[in-house]
């Protein structure tokens, strides 16, 4: 990128990523600017220390690295989440759990739990939505839950409560009114784990053992110790698993059991009620 005008770094590097909005996008973040900014100073001069940051967030991208993970941050349910490669990067589908959770009719003061926290755009969404509630996160990285940790201070959340480990361990002796999880549910031979931005993201956030269900099996098992009787588990899967764990869930003696879709008409969530053996 040797033109150092604004505007004609613009067209470079829209050249380079094929993509106008990207290109946007990134310049904007290296210059910690709105987007705005790059049409009302156009011709403004970089120096070579912001040409050199520009270069390679573009040079980045043209490797393939996701957006989220570029400009570290993504959008979740109207707030703003810092991602980095620790976490998985927050999707528009899995929006559907806060809704429904939104529309639970749950205590005043209730008691609910995100297994597998990752960046905690769940629960830390939850916490900002209800500010009544407790709300208790957990996951086995300790990378994940330092960059949990970070968008709980960003948010301001004084009603949540961290845990590092797996699956349900941390909470021992706890129960709650609502589970919710977006477990790995991607089979380790699944080819779409070398296209786009899976390709960067967390193995460990995203694949799981027998075909892709064993750790939301786990869970399902576990649940019913950690949840209070009327309380409800809403869990996120694959497109073509519903009907599978609907069954895990009847197996446990789990009742009020719902398969629900996202927008794109993909089956996403199972949610269902404890209400004793």
């Amino acid at each position: 990128m040797k033109a150092a005008r604004l505007k004609d770094i613009l067209v470079t590097a829209t050249e380079k990523l094929q993509h106008r909005l990207e290109a946007e996008v990134l310049i904007a973040h290296a210059l910690q600017k709105d987007r705005t900014y790059l049409y009302a100073h156009d011709q403004a001069q970089l120096s070579d220390d912001q040409l050199s940051h520009i270069h390679q967030l573009i040079k980045r991208r043209q490797l393939g690295e996701p957006i989220a993970y570029l400009l570290e941050r993504k959008d979740f349910y109207g707030r703003s989440f810092r991602v980095t490669p620790a976490v998985l990067i927050p999707r528009p589908e899995t929006e559907l759990i806060i809704d429904q959770a939104n529309h639970l009719r749950l205590p005043h003061h209730a008691k609910v739990l995100d297994v597998g926290t990752g960046s905690g755009c769940i629960g830390l969404t939850l916490a900002a939505e209800h500010p009544d509630w407790t709300v208790c996160v957990s996951d086995c990285s300790k990378e994940a839950l330092l960059v949990c940790q970070h968008n709980r201070q960003a948010l301001d959340l004084t009603n949540v409560v961290m845990h590092q480990g797996d699956l349900l361990l941390p909470w021992r002796g706890q129960t709650f009114d609502l589970i919710v999880a977006n477990l790995p549910y991607i089979a380790l031979d699944d080819p779409h784990l070398n296209q786009g931005d899976l390709r960067h993201e967390p193995a460990t956030a995203l694949v799981a053992d027998e075909a892709g269900l064993s750790l939301i099996r786990q869970l399902i098992e576990q649940a019913p110790q950690y949840l209070n009787l009327g309380g409800y588990l809403i869990l996120e899967h694959g497109y073509d698993q519903q009907a599978e764990l609907k069954k895990a869930l009847q197996n446990q003696g789990v009742t009020e059991i719902q398969g629900l879709q996202d927008l794109a008409g993909h089956d996403r969530l199972v949610m269902g009620r404890w209400v004793g053996a």
